[in-house]
């Protein structure tokens, strides 16, 4: 897996989500204009596309953004931007961002500036991971220091490890009609028994992408990336990792 570029990570993941069920609740898409908030390699997008809509995709990644323009999906366009605040010409019908929300702890203050993208009565779909490191069996000491450091990275304003579970909450607050919550199966997070192999080693490249948790549990003694995989691998892992979807509308 160390020789697998980014890109390809993406291209892997996208097959053990469940998005074909985050599609179902969307309203008609033919003929609208939707922004893909946190793109990537435009997988999601092309889906959209697909389902006939003018799709216009925004990542910070320009390694991400070159996978998804090679493509050349009908429809859709990709531009390197800002996703706290894009600049793009609104407004549009609907707003997809997936595994976006959580990289914004404060994401009111964000969906503010994505509701005023939209149209009166356009929609909202998100889709976020809450409980990343809620895995069993680990020893007291590494959940001790994995909720420790969730809630360090929440605080500092990195990362929401928890982001999932609070979707419709914010979405509320920010003045959007919650229409659809719902929990989708994932292979990769939220998955009881063994990972399959590839999962487990997308696991390790993901936590190898994690240097400063590596580095904090270092200090604290702790083999963190040994002892996840390990009970990633086990036979009677279980985990209480969820990812959550949200679908809501403009008032």
């Amino acid at each position: 897996m160390a020789s697998m570029d980014l890109a390809s990570q993406y291209e892997q993941q996208y097959r053990w989500r469940s998005w074909q069920q985050a599609y179902g609740p969307l309203p008609s898409l033919a003929g609208t204009r939707v922004l893909d908030l946190g793109c990537a390699i435009g997988e999601q997008s092309r889906d959209l596309a697909a389902r006939g809509a003018q799709v216009v995709g925004i990542d910070g990644n320009e390694e991400l953004l070159a996978r998804a323009r090679s493509r050349g999906v009908p429809g859709a366009t990709f531009t390197r931007g800002d996703i706290r605040d894009p600049q793009v010409q609104a407004p549009f019908d609907g707003i997809w961002a997936s595994f976006v929300a959580a990289y914004f702890p404060d994401l009111p203050a964000v969906l503010s500036k994505w509701r005023e993208l939209l149209r009166p009565g356009g929609w909202i779909a998100l889709t976020e991971v809450s409980g990343m490191f809620d895995h069993q069996p680990l020893s007291s000491g590494a959940c001790d220091f994995l909720k420790k450091y969730a809630h360090d990275s929440r605080q500092a304003g990195r990362y929401d490890f928890d982001m999932g579970g609070k979707l419709a909450d914010h979405l509320v607050t920010c003045g959007f009609q919650v229409r659809k919550v719902d929990i989708l199966p994932d292979r990769e997070l939220s998955f009881s028994g063994p990972a399959d192999p590839d999962v487990l080693v997308a696991w390790e490249a993901r936590l190898d992408r994690m240097r400063l948790m590596r580095e904090r549990a270092l200090d604290a003694g702790l083999q963190i990336k040994a002892e996840l995989l390990d009970c990633l691998s086990a036979r009677g892992h279980t985990t209480e990792c969820r990812v959550h979807f949200c679908l809501a509308r403009r008032e």
